[in-house]
């Protein structure tokens, strides 16, 4: 009888660590692939999903195979994914990105600020052009201070048809990003628009980059901070939303 109770606790050990190599194999996957993670081993045992926007945001048209690129057919799937599961109580979204395709990362920003779930983003490095959209759709912002945010107009390559209708549409087009940035921060439309046309910033540019403390001081960013200030901060909103419910 001990042989046999004996047997069974060593096939059930083997099949438990398998079953660990098998969860390691697949989150080391999905790190590779999605560039994201269920973090649920911390304080207060919150299950928080990190989700990464890193390089180029690649939009309809794939980027060269050297581009580190984030894809929204990817992103936005996993955001509905965690919108739906009941396995997800907050998202923490990391940043490190020149910008990229305006269609994309208006999408990827709507899906992010239409969320029910806590959400919260850090600027690490970088997060320019499309990326200001994104930094500032999460619920609240942090920027570590060396980070970077460039404001500039809406660009345009190619050949251009009809000139007066290509302007009217990238006005268009800026206007639909400013007004998403104002309404999810504390800036002002008519004071974006101030930045993105100074003259005295770039080189061979119009626009302004904003260091960590000047993204926050001009209402872009609601705080400075790293890793830890914004787990925090995503624990405590996870905390009051379980209060409220």
């Amino acid at each position: 009888m001990e042989s046999k109770e004996m047997q069974k606790s060593e096939t059930g050990s083997a099949e438990t660590k398998e079953q660990k190599r098998e969860e390691e194999t697949a989150r080391r996957e999905e790190i590779k692939e999605m560039g994201t993670l269920r973090l649920e081993e911390g304080k207060s045992r919150h299950r928080i999903q990190l989700l990464t926007i890193i390089g180029e945001i690649e939009g309809h048209e794939a980027v060269s195979g050297n581009t580190k690129a984030t894809k929204y057919e990817h992103l936005l799937p996993k955001l509905a994914e965690a919108e739906d599961s009941d396995e997800t109580e907050g998202i923490l979204i990391l940043l490190n990105t020149l910008g990229g395709d305006v269609e994309a990362g208006l999408a990827i920003a709507e899906m992010i600020a239409s969320l029910s779930k806590p959400t919260v983003s850090l600027v690490l490095g970088g997060s320019h052009s499309i990326g200001g959209p994104l930094a500032v759709s999460a619920d609240y912002s942090f920027i570590v201070p060396s980070g970077t945010m460039i404001i500039h107009p809406v660009r345009s390559n190619g050949m251009f048809i009809g000139v007066y209708q290509s302007y009217r549409n990238m006005e268009r087009t800026q206007d639909r990003i400013t007004g998403f940035i104002a309404n999810h921060s504390r800036i002002s439309q008519k004071r974006l628009e101030e930045l993105m046309l100074d003259p005295t910033e770039l080189v061979k540019d119009v626009g302004t980059l904003l260091e960590g403390e000047d993204a926050v001081r001009e209402g872009l960013i609601d705080e400075v901070g790293g890793i830890s200030q914004a787990l925090n901060k995503l624990h405590e909103m996870i905390d009051e939303r379980k209060k409220s419910m």
